[in-house]
């Protein structure tokens, strides 16, 4: 039996996180990019959302996660009950989130669907596969916003894609790897592509951020439809 170990070092996370909504039953941030979800295994990676939050609202748990380099919109539960009602909702895809995000390339179509079953293996970790076979089914769709140039070190430029993305199941890295075999990686992304560009700077960070964020307060029944602009 193969035994995975985090071996990544999270930099420090000087950028805080900001409390957009809160009352007895949830709270609603902005994660920055740069800061994981949840410390981990490894003790070097104490800092976290939820190592952060736990101190301001004791007892709290997250709901879901986004990647290191993600930013953008989380709900946190207060309290189990409240953790329990969320992740339900979350289970049965009546929760909806719309990603912003910049793709390597200029895209052809407007919009589309990428379906492509994803797969975790020990051997590859910490990338994700696409396996028709193994991997859990995946469905994401996107819609172009604008097709710009991205501006670069010595007045070179990349032409870049400015989409939303709304990922219909919540696979790890599910957007990251769906936008590589859409053939166009997110701009910034270490792991599947868009990280290196031949003669320039790594970009500074993954450029994708959990901007629309729809569910159903557990507590009062009421639609909360969070929004948080792009910052890039």
């Amino acid at each position: 039996m193969s035994v995975i170990s985090d071996t990544f070092i999270a930099p420090p996370c000087h950028e805080p996180i900001v409390t957009l909504y809160q009352d007895e039953h949830l709270v609603l941030i902005n994660k920055p990019t740069g800061l994981l979800s949840l410390s981990g295994k490894n003790p070097q990676n104490l800092d976290s959302v939820h190592h952060r939050l736990v101190r301001l609202f004791p007892g709290c748990t997250l709901v879901h996660r986004l990647d290191f380099g993600t930013s953008g919109l989380m709900v946190v539960a207060r309290n189990k009950a409240i953790n329990a009602a969320l992740c339900r909702q979350f289970s049965e895809r009546t929760v909806t989130k719309v990603y912003s995000a910049l793709l390597c390339g200029h895209l052809e179509e407007d919009e589309g669907v990428i379906e492509a079953a994803i797969a975790k293996d020990p051997a590859l970790f910490p990338l994700m596969s696409i396996c028709p076979l193994h991997g859990k089914p995946a469905r994401s769709r996107y819609r172009v916003i604008e097709r710009v140039y991205h501006e670069l070190e010595k007045g070179k430029s990349l032409p870049v894609t400015r989409v939303a993305l709304t990922p219909e199941t919540g696979r790890t890295h599910q957007l990251r790897i769906h936008s590589r075999e859409l053939g166009h990686p997110i701009l910034g992304c270490d792991l599947y592509g868009g990280r290196l560009l031949p003669g320039t700077e790594l970009t500074p960070r993954l450029m994708l951020h959990a901007s629309e964020l729809n569910f159903i307060h557990p507590i009062s029944g009421e639609q909360i439809n969070a929004r948080h602009a792009c910052p890039f």
